[in-house]
This record gives C-alpha cells, sequence and structure tokens, in this order.
C-alpha cells in the first residue's frame, strides 16, 4: 500500500504545484535574466503536470493487479496481451483508467487542433506577404507598403521576415540591423514550436489559470530570447531604441499584432535591455535541476511498467 501511495504521490505532485508554480514562476524576477533555463523550468512544469495526471489515472487503474507499483501495470499489459482484457478491474478502476486514456487523447487531439490551424495561418500570412510585399535583397526582407512600424517573422521551412516601409523609413541602420537579428532568431531557434504547447494547453483547458499564465509568460521569454541574440551581434542599446521608436509612434496594422516585434512584454523587456542582466551561475543551474526533478517523478511512473515488462 505505501508504495502505491508513493507512485501516485509522485504522479500527482507536479499536477498540484502547477498553479502555484506558475504564478511564483511568472512573477520571478531571476526568469528575465535568464530566459532560457525560465523557459526550460516553464517547458518542465507544463510537461510534468500533464505526463503526471495521466500517470495518476494509471496508478489507480492497476491497483489491485498487483501488490507492488508498477507490476499491477505489468500485469495488465499481460492479460490484455493473452485476450484477458481488463479482468480484475472495478467500475473505479475501469474510471481512472478511461481518465488517462480520455485525457491523453485530449491533449493529443487539441495539440493537432492548434498545429494544423497555425501551419494554415502561416501558410496564408505567407502568401499574402508575397502578394502584397516586395522583396528587398539588400536585407533579405520582403517589405510591405506601408506606413505602419511593422516587424515579425512568418515562421517555418520557407520563412520570411517581415517589415515595412514605415519600419524602413524609421529605424536608423544600427537599429535595423538590431531588430533584423531579433527576427531572425526567432527563425533560427523555431520559437514557434516553443509556443505551440503552451498554445495548446492553453485551448485544451481554457479554464485553467496557470495555463493561460503559462502562455503569456512564455511569449515574453522567447522575445528576451531573441533580444540576447541581437544584442550580442548588435549591442542592446540600437535594440532598445528601435523598440521604443515602433512602441511610441504607431501602432501595426490589423492581423499583424500577433507577430509584431513590440508585442510582448515591451516593459520588462526595455527594462532588461537597459538595465543589468548578469546573473550568478548557480541560478540557471538550479532551473535546469528543478526542471530534470520535476519531470524525474512522472517520467519514473510512466516508464517503470515498460521497464518491468522488458525484464
Amino acid at each position: 500500500m505505501i508504495a502505491w501511495l508513493v507512485a501516485a504521490g509522485i504522479a500527482l505532485l507536479p499536477v498540484a504545484l502547477g498553479d502555484r508554480a506558475a504564478r511564483r514562476l511568472a512573477g520571478a524576477a531571476w526568469t528575465h535574466r535568464c530566459p532560457r533555463a525560465a523557459l526550460a523550468l516553464w517547458q518542465a512544469i507544463g510537461l510534468a503536470a500533464g505526463l503526471g495526471a495521466v500517470g495518476l489515472g494509471l496508478v489507480g487503474a492497476v491497483a489491485p493487479l498487483a501488490a507492488v507499483f508498477p507490476h499491477g501495470a505489468h500485469t495488465l499489459v499481460s492479460q490484455i496481451v493473452s485476450g484477458h482484457g481488463l479482468d480484475g478491474l472495478g467500475p473505479v478502476h475501469l474510471l481512472a483508467l478511461a481518465w488517462s486514456a480520455g485525457l491523453m487523447g485530449w491533449l493529443v487531439i487539441h495539440t493537432v487542433r492548434v498545429a494544423t490551424k497555425t501551419i494554415r495561418e502561416r501558410g496564408r500570412q505567407r502568401r499574402l506577404v508575397d502578394v502584397v510585399a516586395d522583396h528587398s535583397p539588400a536585407h533579405d526582407v520582403y517589405v510591405l507598403p506601408v506606413a505602419e512600424h511593422v516587424a515579425y517573422c512568418v515562421p517555418g521551412r520557407d520563412r520570411r521576415i517581415v517589415l515595412s516601409r514605415g519600419t524602413l523609413e524609421l529605424l536608423s541602420p544600427k537599429e535595423l540591423q538590431a531588430v533584423l537579428g531579433h527576427e531572425r532568431a526567432h527563425a533560427r531557434g523555431h520559437h514557434d514550436l516553443a509556443l505551440l504547447p503552451f498554445a495548446a494547453l492553453a485551448h485544451a483547458f481554457p479554464w485553467l489559470t496557470s495555463a493561460q499564465t503559462a502562455r503569456q509568460a512564455v511569449a515574453v521569454l522567447v522575445e528576451m530570447i531573441a533580444d540576447d541574440h541581437a544584442c550580442r551581434a548588435h549591442g542592446a542599446l540600437p535594440l532598445a531604441r528601435a523598440l521604443v521608436r515602433m512602441t511610441t509612434t504607431s501602432a501595426s496594422g490589423p492581423g499583424l499584432a500577433t507577430l509584431s516585434l513590440a508585442d510582448a512584454g515591451v516593459v520588462e523587456r526595455l527594462q532588461r535591455l537597459l538595465g543589468e542582466r548578469a546573473q550568478p551561475r548557480w541560478v540557471p543551474a538550479a532551473a535546469y535541476s528543478t526542471a530534470g526533478l520535476l519531470l524525474s517523478g512522472p517520467v519514473t511512473v510512466l516508464v517503470a511498467p515498460l521497464v518491468c515488462i522488458t525484464l
């Protein structure tokens, strides 16, 4: 019985701490100094919470089949393979098994839906850019013939870096290079893929505050990661100036706001660019270690039955 309680506790821990951890992490000052480590921690929290919720149902479902976990899961798989189906499981255990299967299916369905919608929208934007924008070989960008100040990236294999004529006229050469470095960092880093799971999670569970918090926080973090790439090549001051000039003049046009340089966490990004960004080395190390610890429990609960089968 103790082994079952320990397994259930390990599976449930990331779920129980998810909302509290999301609020604390979103407000932590160190995340802006170490955005890459903070992003890894957000990813670990989301994945551990999902795996933990699925693992909790599995632990409860196979409890009557063996005295010690994971042998119950091993027994269930063996009897399904031998044609005995779900023998030995009561109504409560069947409900727990249905929970795990249903939750996994729910997450997969919404992930596929969000990914499909994103790919479609990306293709539509790419076609629109090809029609209305002119390619500029000098900067290898597509220029929209509008006065609004726009800079964004259409990610993917056939990516597009898009600027407006107003942006080209507004920014100095150094500021323009910093903006281009930021957008190219998004494209090279495939930051759209980092955002996708959090968008899917928020879509699957719109009532979960932690899912919405994670989605907003991660969007700011990927902007800061792209800022770091641009700063290493062009310096922080030109990028900060470009950000201020683009956000204090006119807003980006309809339909482009979700991809604009000046959307996510403008104030936080400016404070970070103009302030001290140094952080003790132990901070990212602690973040990565915490991410590993959060994942170890749920992963162990799910992998242990597979290991047991192979032995």
